[in-house]
């Protein structure tokens, strides 16, 4: 895969959790065709950029920390 693809799959992991419709790791892993652990490396990858992931174990969902 080269750099541009790559960048795409991760705005587009960031746009599926901004907006609150990133299921769980495996479905991601099953839309990317990618294993569960690259999908992991994605959502690091993001957070060293910069962006405030978190994850709700109750709600069993990834979301973004909004600054009041």
């Amino acid at each position: 895969m080269d750099f541009l693809s790559y960048e795409k799959r991760l705005n587009y992991v960031l746009e599926l959790i901004e907006k609150g419709r990133f299921g769980s790791m495996e479905a991601a892993a099953r839309r990317f065709d990618c294993s569960s652990r690259t999908v992991k490396r994605m959502i690091n990858i993001l957070r060293e950029k910069g962006h405030d992931i978190r994850y709700d174990r109750r709600k069993k969902k990834y979301f973004i920390e909004k600054d009041e």
